[in-house]
């Protein structure tokens, strides 16, 4: 399909700088398959699925992955991507045209990391030195990675340790979080449970090239970046036992979406899934894991839209977000939120 079909005008100050406080007071605009759009809050949520229904949420927690440094008078900005063993990590690279393989870039704190490798995307293999976890060093030197559309208007600080993590953030790994569970709050989850709706945790590191462009004009010619993903065996067995009981599987994210979509077979039985996973969901795409999904609202020509405009139809999306631009919805990743039910 053209890319040029998922494109549409955001006003600027539609972009949400900061979370909503509490985060539970967001506001929630229900899209149903069909039928009018509901203006709502967050809160509402019991109140919109049934018992037995399964909410699933991504445990994965956002380490400081933006690092600034230097390559001799050169300034290097890096921001990790994804792991690829204990000391190596694949890297987007402000700056690149400064560096070489071989290169030792100096980050703060004595953090150091040698440039092994350039990819063909433009990426780099950044390995650690020393013999202290890495995870350990960017807790000394990194950043929290905010999106650029935030990082461009403010720049991170502490109060962002806390705001761009989610309640269930557990297993580190993303540099990225992902956004429609930092709604969630201890209060909203007892609400859930009185309601008789269950939950579910699976893991997805979100990588980097969430936010990276579509540059390809038709989305057949663009390639998605892999993420690692992990779903154990005794949470696969309870989300179909869910399923053959007549509960809905309601994703939390398009990050739980993916890797759900990701471990299904045909007939949308979910096995046990550890590995990559680089699915791309575009319009024509048969769903087979889910029956719905919590997200926030997402950048024009992104693989995001792409995909909920494949769960609801582009036509519908774009009236969607057409009413939430008009009625003031706060975008992005600290932004509002939309529950979206299919038929």
């Amino acid at each position: 399909m053209r890319v040029e079909l998922f494109d549409f005008e955001l006003p600027p100050e539609r972009i949400a700088l900061r979370p909503a406080r509490p985060r539970d007071a967001a506001r929630l605009l229900l899209v149903p398959g069909e039928g009018a759009f509901e203006d709502l809050g967050v809160r509402d949520l019991p109140r919109l699925l049934r018992a037995d229904d399964v909410l699933v949420f991504n445990d994965t927690r956002v380490i400081p992955a933006q690092l600034e440094g230097r390559r001799g008078e050169a300034r290097i900005g890096t921001t990790l991507h994804k792991r690829l063993d204990l000391r190596r990590w694949q890297a987007f690279v402000r700056n690149a045209k400064r560096l070489r393989e071989g290169n030792t870039v100096e980050f703060a704190a004595d953090v150091r990391a040698i440039a092994e490798q350039r990819h063909a995307d433009g990426s780099w293999t950044l390995a650690f030195a020393g013999d202290e976890p890495v995870e350990v060093l960017l807790e000394r030197a990194g950043r929290m990675p905010l999106p650029p559309y935030i990082a461009g208007k403010r720049a991170a600080d502490d109060a962002d340790r806390e705001d761009y993590q989610t309640m269930f953030a557990r297993e580190k790994g993303a540099v990225a979080a992902p956004t429609a569970a930092l709604h969630f709050t201890p209060g909203l989850i007892a609400a859930l449970d009185e309601a008789g709706i269950a939950r579910e945790t699976l893991t997805l590191h979100v990588g980097a090239g969430t936010f990276l462009p579509v540059k390809a004009e038709d989305t057949a010619d663009h390639a998605m970046h892999a993420e690692w993903g992990h779903i154990d065996a005794d949470t696969a067995a309870r989300l179909n036992a869910a399923r053959s009981r007549g509960g809905r599987l309601i994703a939390v994210g398009t990050t739980s979406l993916r890797l759900l979509e990701s471990a299904a077979s045909e007939d949308g039985t979910i096995s046990p899934f550890e590995g990559d996973t680089a699915i791309f969901i575009t319009p024509g795409y048969r769903f087979r894991a889910i029956d719905g999904l919590m997200t926030n609202f997402h950048l024009p020509r992104s693989t995001l839209f792409m995909l909920v405009s494949a769960l609801m139809g582009l036509g519908q999306m774009q009236a969607a977000y057409a009413h939430a631009i008009a009625q003031r919805y706060r975008f992005y990743s600290y932004g509002d939120a939309s529950l979206l039910l299919p038929r």
